[in-house]
């Protein structure tokens, strides 16, 4: 019997702060009233598009050091985008840090949400 994917969650320090961080990138509802989890300060979510994303308080949360594989990203998010000047600039607003600015062309760019998990911009320059 195949599985259906609930939620994906994020380990963090500050649950809220980093829903409304994704919630700038990819727009959504923070915090919705939903029967399966509870939302308290150790705990929020964002649903976008049918996908849930949940962040829970980790209060020993030590956060990946891209590209350092003592500290490893252990998965990433990847968010294809139409205007990656503009989305560049709301990631950085939001709190979010630039970790590899694709100087070589590759298509997309590196970042560090606030609580240092990293994920990729993809999109036209």
């Amino acid at each position: 019997m195949p599985a259906t994917l609930q939620c994906i969650v994020l380990d963090c320090p500050e649950p809220a702060q980093l829903a409304y961080f994704y919630q700038a990138i990819m727009g959504g509802e923070v915090d919705r009233p939903d029967p399966r989890w509870r939302v308290d300060e150790d705990w929020s979510t964002l649903h976008v598009n049918g996908l849930v994303l949940g962040f829970q308080r980790a209060l020993d949360y030590r956060p990946p050091r891209w590209p350092d594989p003592s500290y490893p990203q252990q998965f990433h998010l990847d968010f294809e985008v139409d205007n990656l000047a503009e989305t560049h600039h709301q990631v950085l607003a939001y709190g979010g840090r630039l970790l590899d600015p694709d100087l070589g062309g590759r298509g997309w760019r590196v970042y560090a949400d606030p609580a240092g998990h990293p994920f990729c911009l993809l999109g036209d320059y």
